[in-house]
């Protein structure tokens, strides 16, 4: 039942981001801004939380997902450290994440060829 809530609400957002591609004019990048920034919102106003609850995965991988886990990272570390959480929880929330992004795209960088494509 897990997998089948994760995929559920997973491919929900999935399907308004298509939905967002096919029916405007929003360039990708702008949509996923907006997902981000979506995420951060929500996250913010006590929604996102249950639904990361609720389907795991299934909202914790997309990019809203990663706009809760800043937002959820700054009000924890506001709450440790007043205003200067605001500067260091999205990273302590994110480290990981960002991290592995920056080294995996190292390593794609080292094992491609750069140059135009004929």
């Amino acid at each position: 039942m897990e997998y089948l809530k994760a995929f559920l609400l997973g491919g929900a957002i999935c399907v308004v981001g298509q939905l967002l591609i096919d029916r405007t004019k929003l360039t990708p990048a702008r949509i996923l801004v907006s997902f981000v920034v979506a995420g951060v919102v929500l996250g913010a106003a006590g929604i996102y939380g249950p639904l990361v609850e609720f389907a795991g995965a299934g909202a914790s991988v997309p990019l809203t997902g990663f706009g809760y886990a800043l937002a959820a990272g700054t009000q924890e570390a506001v709450r440790e450290n007043g205003l200067l959480g605001v500067l260091i929880g999205p990273f302590r929330a994110c480290a990981a994440g960002l991290g592995a992004a920056v080294f995996f795209s190292l390593i794609a960088a080292l094992f491609s060829r750069s140059g135009d494509k004929p």
